[in-house]
């Protein structure tokens, strides 16, 4: 059984769009006491700021003490990610990733 996502990324996260997504993220993870389930398959239009984001979360989670599982990364974001040398860090791997 799949564990529902706590949150879901919009379709569209760019620089315009991402310093108020990372604060949403901010905000769910403060909000829980264990696992923290962040979607990602709705990504369509994203530039490096959602890397950022994604950053956001990680050490949003780190500083609570829980894990952020990542779900869903789209294949075009898993590549940026393998650029910027993020993908171990971000767990990018097979199971993440979407059929885009």
């Amino acid at each position: 059984m799949t564990q529902t996502a706590d949150m879901v990324l919009p379709a569209v996260l760019t620089q315009a769009q991402a310093r108020s997504v990372a604060i949403k993220l901010e905000r769910a993870i403060d909000t829980r006491a264990t696992g923290f389930v962040l979607d990602a398959s709705a990504l369509q239009q994203f530039d490096s700021s959602a890397l950022s984001v994604l950053l956001t979360g990680l050490r949003a989670a780190a500083a609570k003490g829980i894990h952020l599982q990542l779900r869903g990364l789209p294949a075009r974001a898993q590549q940026l990610a393998q650029v910027y040398g993020l993908a171990d860090l971000l767990q990018v791997s097979a199971d993440t990733s979407s059929t885009s």
